[in-house]
C-alpha cells in the first residue's frame, strides 16, 4: 500500500489479518496480532507494499525500514505476550493496555486512545492487552 498525496486512510477500520503470536512470546491467553506498512518515508520508492502479519511487530519494522521510515498500523488482541521492540514512535487509535518494561527496567505504563510512546530498539516488555489495541508507528 502506497499513501496517495492529499488523500485520507481510515487506519482505525483498516482490515488487518491477524496471526497468533508464537507460542514462546505468549505470556497469558491466546493473543494474536496484525499489521499493516501503509507507506515509507524518505526510503526506497518501490517500497510501501502492504505487509500483513507476523508476532513479532519488532521484528517486523526493523525488515520494513532498512531505507526509510515506516508508517504503519499494527494491532494485537486481548491477551499478553512478550516482545523485543524495535526504534518507534506510536499513538494509540483503540484499546485499553499495560506495557511492562522489562530491560531497562521501567515503570509500565498504561496505553489508551490518544496515548502517544516512544520506544527504543531491544527494550525487552511485556504487553497485557485487555480491550483490542490498535496504534500507528512510525519506524526509522
Amino acid at each position: 500500500m502506497r499513501l496517495a498525496a492529499a488523500t485520507t486512510t481510515d487506519a482505525s477500520s483498516l482490515p488487518l489479518p491477524h496471526e497468533p503470536v508464537a507460542p514462546d512470546q505468549v505470556v497469558a491467553g491466546s493473543p494474536t496480532t496484525g499489521h499493516a506498512v501503509l507507506d515509507e518515508i524518505a526510503g526506497d520508492a518501490s517500497a510501501g507494499d502492504a505487509s500483513v502479519g507476523d508476532a513479532s511487530v519488532g521484528e517486523a519494522i526493523a525488515g520494513e525500514a532498512a531505507s526509510g521510515r515506516t508508517v504503519g498500523v499494527w494491532e494485537m488482541s486481548v491477551g499478553a505476550m512478550r516482545d523485543v521492540e524495535a526504534d518507534e514512535i506510536f499513538v494509540v487509535l483503540a484499546g485499553d493496555a499495560t506495557v511492562a518494561f522489562e530491560q531497562p527496567a521501567l515503570d509500565p505504563i498504561e496505553l489508551r486512545p490518544g496515548s502517544v510512546v516512544r520506544l527504543t530498539a531491544g527494550m525487552q516488555t511485556t504487553w497485557t492487552v485487555r480491550e483490542t489495541l490498535r496504534k500507528i508507528y512510525i519506524a526509522p
